[in-house]
């Protein structure tokens, strides 16, 4: 009896030991990667970049699905109400250009770089979610790829960048309706202060 309560006390030690040892690990990972990186190596340099970009190039691949259905969450990549029914492929490109375009616009560095981004999916509210209580958002990630202006070598490769914010609905939706504030007039900020951040980001070389 006495052996089974020392075992058992063994290994509640090293379960616990092994916790602790888990989350310090986990701890020591940095919450955000340097631009276009997963984790730099022991040696890596960080470089503050100082960019300035001439040209935002954005690809809505016509592979993505589009749905008008008004569900909750119609399973599609695309969903975008805001506009008259038409092309949602152009109208959320012009979208996505309007708003990286005005947080490009506030980058002054000295490194002239082209922003070629690829929409992976952007999707908004459907009209009942809109003047609903139900939670939403507004999910939109993108590939984005940083090139040399002038000699279009890749400088951050092809990396996932998730813009989603939280959309308004309900009393909030109909009163930033009457003041103004659209969907895409929210969507356009964020994208602005998402570019404008990411590439803010240290870069490995």
């Amino acid at each position: 009896m006495t052996k089974l309560i020392k075992l058992a006390a063994a290994l509640t030690l090293a379960a616990a030991t092994s916790a602790c040892t888990t989350e310090t690990i986990s701890r020591a990972v940095p919450l955000s990667a340097p631009l276009g990186a997963t984790m730099p190596s022991a040696d890596a340099v960080l470089l503050a970049p100082d960019f300035r970009v001439t040209q935002v190039n954005v690809v809505v691949p016509d592979t993505l699905t589009v749905s008008e259905d008004n569900g909750i969450k119609p399973r599609a990549d695309i969903v975008w109400r805001e506009d008259p029914y038409g092309d949602r492929y152009a109208q959320v490109k012009a979208v996505m250009e309007a708003g990286l375009t005005q947080g490009a616009k506030t980058l002054s560095g000295q490194k002239a770089v082209i922003l070629d981004v690829q929409l992976v999916r952007f999707h908004a509210q459907t009209e009942r979610v809109r003047y609903s209580n139900l939670p939403s958002k507004h999910e939109i990630e993108f590939l984005l790829t940083v090139r040399d202006t002038n000699t279009g070598a890749v400088i951050v490769p092809a990396h996932m960048v998730n813009a989603t914010l939280d959309a308004l609905g309900g009393n909030a939706a109909i009163v930033a309706d009457r003041a103004g504030i659209t969907q895409k007039s929210r969507i356009d900020a964020h994208l602005a202060q998402v570019i404008t951040a990411e590439l803010g980001k240290p870069m490995t070389l």
